[in-house]
């Protein structure tokens, strides 16, 4: 039976369609993976199954009712609940004041505390979970706090629950202890939507996948009778061929002996043992889905994560980089994945954001000039054809592709031994990302080392001497020279 079904849904941002009438449809009883990379559209979808957008079209029923949702509250009120990765409850309250917070039963006007500890030990017994509910939430696991926000949406009546990402900090045990309450949930005839980037997961525990991309519906399948590679080719928008396609002709690199070697690299809760190697002068891709441990890699390298176990050299050196000013140091440079957030600095000017990682490099007790600022922005405003009447515009003024060159001036001005771009091309415009990938290929064909991820797979198929493929937070696989083609990495994506 139909539980929630919404149809021909909308959302329209400017200049962006978030939404295109997208359809959607949860049955009682059943675990359904809502899946897409980013920009798919998932988190709008959810966003408006959830209460917390109005779509501009399309209609939603609710076990056979028309439906319009205004707030999240009004949502929870009828049965729809969402646990979101990052624990929305209160850590410095206990177990049981998150489990009833807002909704606290009363005895003579008061609030019954008795009453709401002995109920939250009945709600967790559903849970397998025998755990101290006056303690602090924060005193416990992120697995059992993911248990804890789940079992208050359960509590609270729900039929429908909307998982995003809960399994996102959690270990294999954990894992399978939140499917295993998952499925008894999904037997008791609760829908669950299911948001992940794990395809293992995926398959290990959906009846049924909708996958999104760019704001469409690309189509509704039973997780039994939908190949992996199929379901890759519908993420990524590749159909996988009988024959690959033949690598594109590279130009021949003479590469040297290893700059970076990881080996068994690890970090907790992101990243599995991980070991690959880039030599000087190669350029080296990351292939794999949204959350499959790319981005994580790059942030492993430069010392924005700090690694929980194996060992990192650089330069023939071994290096446990505890912050990015060391790696920097050490002659790296990182392009986030997020220019806006990790990369700009917006009300600066492009001036000064070009001039951020030579200072950094330099020491600020030696602060650069006016004059050297100007310098360095005039040769790589020049050198990298950023359209600005000049170099002290704010950057925040610029577009996405200019941004991101002004990224890119930043770290090749401290001449760095290993550059490491985390999607460069993403979010820009055709002609930007024509011009940012000319000048990838224009470093390595000058000699730069570079480790790049991209979910373009015909990126990576043009500049990468090797692709590292990877999949559930660790390395899969490698493809080399010749066998590198969109075909064998769609291929070493999917394989179980």
């Amino acid at each position: 039976m139909s539980l929630l079904k919404l149809n021909n849904i909308e959302k329209r941002y400017p200049g962006v369609k978030a939404l295109d009438g997208v359809d959607f449809q949860l049955r009682e009883g059943e675990v359904h993976a809502l899946l897409g990379e980013n920009g798919a559209g998932k988190s709008t979808l959810v966003k408006v199954m959830t209460g917390a957008l109005q779509g501009d079209g399309g209609s939603m029923t609710y076990r056979g009712e028309p439906l319009r949702l205004k707030s999240t509250a009004q949502a929870q009120s009828v049965g729809i609940s969402t646990v979101y990765q990052e624990v929305n409850l209160l850590p410095n309250l206990s177990v049981a004041q998150n489990l009833y917070l807002g909704r606290e039963p009363k005895k003579f006007g008061l609030i019954d505390w008795k009453r709401i500890r002995e109920q939250s030990r009945e709600v967790l017994k559903r849970f397998a979970l025998d755990i101290d509910v006056t303690q602090p939430l924060s005193s416990y696991s992120v697995a059992i706090q993911q248990l804890v926000a789940i079992a208050r949406g359960v509590d609270m009546s729900a039929k429908v629950l909307v998982l995003d990402e809960p399994t996102a900090s959690l270990d294999s045990d954990e894992v399978e202890q939140l499917f295993g309450v998952m499925r008894e949930l999904r037997d008791q005839g609760i829908g669950i939507v299911f948001i992940t980037h794990f395809l293992d997961q995926v398959y290990a525990v959906s009846d049924r996948i909708t996958v999104l991309r760019s704001g469409c519906l690309v189509g509704e399948f039973e997780t039994a009778k939908l190949p992996r590679e199929e379901l890759v080719g519908h993420m990524l928008g590749k159909e996988l061929q009988a024959q690959a396609h033949r690598a594109q002709e590279r130009d021949e690199r003479a590469t040297g002996e290893p700059l970076l070697e990881m080996d068994q690299v690890a970090v907790r809760g992101s990243l599995q043992p991980t070991s690959m190697t880039v030599r000087r002068g190669e350029a080296v891709g990351l292939a794999g889905l949204l959350g499959s441990g790319r981005s994580e890699v790059c942030r492993a390298v430069f010392g924005v994560d700090k690694k929980s176990s194996g060992k990192l050299k650089f330069s023939g050196r071994e290096r446990s980089f505890r912050k990015p000013a060391e790696a920097i140091e050490a002659g790296l440079a990182l392009c986030p994945e997020d220019r806006k957030a990790s990369g700009i600095v917006g009300p600066l000017s492009i001036r000064e954001n070009i001039a951020l990682a030579v200072q950094a490099r330099r020491g600020w007790w030696r602060p650069m000039s006016r004059a050297e600022q100007q310098e360095l922005a005039d040769r790589f405003i020049a050198e990298l054809q950023i359209a600005t009447p000049d170099a002290d515009k704010p950057i925040e003024q610029l577009s996405g592709g200019n941004q991101q060159k002004v990224i890119l001036a930043r770290w090749l001005a401290t001449n760095p031994e290993l550059l490491v771009l985390d999607e460069p091309t993403r979010g820009v415009d055709i002609g930007a990302h024509a011009e940012i990938l000319k000048l990838i290929k224009k470093l390595c064909g000058e000699g730069m080392s570079l480790l790049v991820t991209s979910s373009e797979l015909e990126e990576l198929v043009a500049f990468s001497d090797r692709v590292a493929v990877m999949r559930d937070r660790k390395k899969v696989a490698e493809i080399e020279g010749e066998d590198i083609s969109e075909n064998n990495i769609m291929q070493a994506i999917a394989e179980a």
